[in-house]
């Protein structure tokens, strides 16, 4: 019985391994082939010459494919930027004050913060989008921003505060005594110590960002502030793209956040954790 489940566990795996990876693969061997090699038939499973000419057009090329894959590019690398700066700022602030403050309505206000993470996006949407308009963020860097920044606060709080439960209080005790108010306490003391924790906070939120495609498409309809992941989605109806230069497009939006998930795993698995331990 322990032998079968085992092989039933190997084969669920290797399942979903081949159910995540054959579609990256395939993206991945299309922009390593020319145009002409892609509309073979029969398909080449494997490039035949690899190349990364479609990887230097669309990073050095000129011409509104290139212009627009660059400067939607730098738009994600910003707005992913900045939302996780200000969100792990007030993230910080908001989990040490309900982790160690005591104040009238502290649980339901807590409870409220969370509970708004069971709302689907798309209930907000309409609302959020005529908030914007009304206060002239629509196509700008900053409504982006806010939107972002809206959506991922409960999550970060959440994070943050289970973490800064489990530090021990008597650190800040002391600190008191010698004199540090609650500000120089929470910068000088807790922000060290929850480090771990900020540092999984910002590299999720990161991610969360960088995977965003409902909000930023109704909220940008100009290059101007476009992310990446809303261009690759709008190009072949703008413009007619070789799918060889599509799939490069599609592999430049996932390998940046595909070599922080990689490189920064631990830092996300040990903050998680040690937050979960009290």
């Amino acid at each position: 019985m322990d032998r079968r489940m085992h092989w039933v566990r190997w084969i669920g795996v290797a399942f979903i391994l081949l159910w995540t990876l054959i579609p990256i693969y395939w993206t991945l061997n299309t922009s390593l082939q020319t145009n002409a090699q892609v509309t073979a038939k029969p398909a080449y499973y494997v490039p035949p010459t690899p190349t990364l000419r479609n990887f230097a057009t669309l990073l050095t090329g000129n011409g509104d494919v290139p212009d627009s894959v660059r400067q939607s590019l730098v738009n994600i690398i910003i707005e992913c930027a900045a939302a996780t700066i200000v969100t792990v700022v007030i993230s910080t602030l908001a989990a040490y004050a309900f982790a160690r403050m005591r104040f009238r309505g502290r649980q339901l206000l807590f409870y409220a913060v969370l509970a708004t993470m069971a709302f689907p996006a798309y209930t907000t949407l309409i609302p959020i989008y005529k908030i914007m308009t009304g206060l002239g963020l629509v196509n700008t860097y900053t409504g982006i921003v806010l939107v972002y920044v809206s959506g991922f606060l409960p999550l970060a709080t959440w994070i943050l505060y289970n973490y800064m439960s489990s530090l021990p209080v008597s650190i800040e005790e002391a600190g008191q005594v010698d004199g540090a108010s609650r500000m120089q306490v929470l910068w000088h003391l807790v922000v060290p110590l929850a480090r771990p924790g900020i540092i999984s906070t910002a590299i999720i939120t990161f991610l969360f960002a960088w995977g965003q495609f409902l909000f930023p498409l109704v909220l940008s309809s100009d290059i101007s502030t476009e992310p990446l992941t809303v261009v690759i989605a709008s190009l072949q109806g703008r413009h007619v793209v070789p799918f060889s230069l599509m799939s490069a497009a599609g592999i430049i939006a996932i390998a940046i956040p595909a070599v922080i998930a990689v490189l920064l795993n631990r830092y996300i698995v040990n903050g998680l954790l040690s937050g979960s331990v009290k």
